[in-house]
């Protein structure tokens, strides 16, 4: 049943695609598109404005965004001097927005964190970009792949390679972006998972997720409903969760799952480092109101390759 579920999710996910598809095509193919459709107007203030010399962010079309003090500029290309010293030639077709600062230089990083659709394990509502992925691999036994579509479906799937298995535990899941403000994203998604070789129906979770804020500071809220054996949970798990990046190339992280009709609770924090494409989650798992002995914490280690990230 819940097989026969999960394939209809992608089946609507593959519908909603088509329909975006001839919208996407504009955005992909700028070339092939009418000049006087406004999607020209990508930067903020008057084309012939000059920033020579003056403290500058820019915000790419992609989403990348640098800042420094412009050097040179043409009608084609700007040119800025970042606070390391470096000379960026930026093409002005790939800028979306050029804002005049007056704080001080560097406090607008040039990079965004690549696995900014997940906490540790939830995912938060914000969806890959169009043929953007990863390759991840959680507590080093458990490999998983995603990809985005369209920018608004995001596919997941992983396997277990725990040594000596007889049966190896795996997942399939989707995730649909439904809403995207500035600053609020809304998706909903489903989760199935089973075992290989299993004759169980399998189980997993429904599930919708909200995350407000910036891509450097934001809270994440969600709701699932777990199912098994052909029937869904009456009550759903809370997951609350946030991050907040305090450097160029680190965040604190924090992922909380509160369980229906269960005193304990599933709580966890730690760091994040990245890269443009790479990065290391090390955490640690506190469940409330556990047994356990000696050290209190379970640790937790993810790593993430992200792949087709456009400058």
């Amino acid at each position: 049943m819940y097989l026969k579920m999960y394939r209809l999710i992608l089946a609507l996910s593959f519908v909603m695609l088509m329909l975006l598809l001839p919208v996407q095509a504009q955005t992909a193919f700028p070339d092939s598109a009418k000049k006087d459709d406004g999607q020209a107007k990508v930067i903020s203030s008057p084309q012939n404005t000059s920033y020579v010399g003056q403290s500058v962010a820019i915000e790419l079309i992609t989403g990348k965004r640098f800042q420094g003090i412009v050097s040179a500029e043409n009608d084609a290309t700007i040119q800025i001097q970042t606070p390391d010293g470096v000379l960026i030639t930026i093409q002005r077709a790939q800028i979306k927005r050029i804002t005049v600062i007056t704080q001080p230089v560097g406090t607008i990083y040039e990079y965004t964190d690549p696995n900014a659709t997940r906490l540790f394990f939830s995912p938060t509502a914000r969806s890959l970009k169009h043929l953007q992925g990863y390759f991840s691999v959680y507590q080093l036994f458990f490999p998983s792949f995603g990809l985005g579509l369209y920018d608004v479906v995001t596919l997941n799937g992983g396997i277990s390679i725990l040594p000596g298995a007889e049966q190896q535990l795996y997942y399939l899941a989707s995730k649909v972006r439904v809403v995207h403000f500035k600053q609020l994203d809304l998706a909903a998604g489903i989760l199935y998972t089973n075992v290989t070789g299993g004759e169980a129906s399998g189980a997993g979770i429904a599930f919708g997720v909200a995350t407000y804020g910036t891509e450097d500071y934001a809270l994440t809220a969600g709701l699932g409903w777990g199912y098994a054996e052909k029937k869904f949970s009456d009550r759903p798990v809370l997951v609350l969760g946030g991050e907040a990046r305090i450097s160029k190339n680190l965040k604190i992280l924090t992922e909380n799952w509160l369980l229906p009709g269960a005193d304990t609770k599933i709580l966890t924090f730690g760091i994040r480092f990245f890269g443009r494409q790479l990065a290391a989650d090390l955490g640690f798992i506190y469940p409330t109101g556990s047994e356990m002995s000696g050290f209190p914490f379970i640790p937790w280690v993810g790593f993430a390759y992200n792949f087709g990230i456009r400058p």
